[in-house]
């Protein structure tokens, strides 16, 4: 689930299938709804399996802003380029 460069998608159980925005920590991934990238959810995955945290909007904006600022100072500059350009699909 942390790759960077491969789309990854994981069924959630109301709201099916969400597609990963990006990951925020070494167990935890920023996912949305498939279609209308309206609600946001914080998955973790470890060794007691998957959880789906529904969290909001802005909170999910703040995440993104914070992993595109990880990737900078790191220079992933071809992550930080594709993150960018899902930042601005989603939330422009």
């Amino acid at each position: 689930m942390n790759s960077e460069n491969s789309e990854t998608y994981i069924n959630h159980p109301t709201w099916g299938l969400l597609y990963r925005i990006c990951m925020v920590d070494e167990t935890q991934d920023l996912f949305t709804t498939l279609y209308a990238q309206r609600l946001f959810f914080l998955v973790t995955n470890d060794i007691k399996g998957i959880k789906f945290q529904p969290i909001g909007r802005t909170e999910a904006r703040m995440m993104l802003e914070n992993r595109l600022r990880t990737l900078r100072r790191t220079g992933h500059s071809q992550e930080y380029d594709l993150l960018h350009g899902v930042f601005q699909r989603t939330f422009q």
